[in-house]
């Protein structure tokens, strides 16, 4: 599976995570102990949400945009030989975007 098969719908958007980088002191810490960053690329946008007229309202991210998302907001999507980690998440999870 790649990023390419996956298309998010409504008003969710899905994210391409950070790599995790290591400490200032060289400190190589395992995965389990590291923090993810909360930090990704766009690399897919849905369409948007309907409002209450059912017109669609336009999304504030665009792909290629880095963005600022909460720790726990998304759901992961990973494949076992892909090394990339990927999250699909509603739009109102993202806290910026990151100049």
């Amino acid at each position: 599976m790649s990023n390419k098969n996956i298309k998010p719908l409504g008003n969710r958007v899905l994210i391409k995570r950070s790599k995790a980088q290591t400490t200032k002191g060289g400190i190589l810490l395992p995965d389990t102990a590291q923090e993810k960053p909360k930090e990704g690329v766009v690399v897919a946008v849905g369409p948007g949400k309907m409002d209450d007229n059912g017109k669609i309202e336009s999304m504030n991210v665009k792909i290629g945009d880095r963005v600022l998302f909460s720790s726990y907001s998304g759901t992961e999507v990973k494949e076992m030989s892909e090394e990339e980690e990927f999250l699909i998440m509603s739009e109102d999870d993202i806290l910026g975007v990151l100049a």
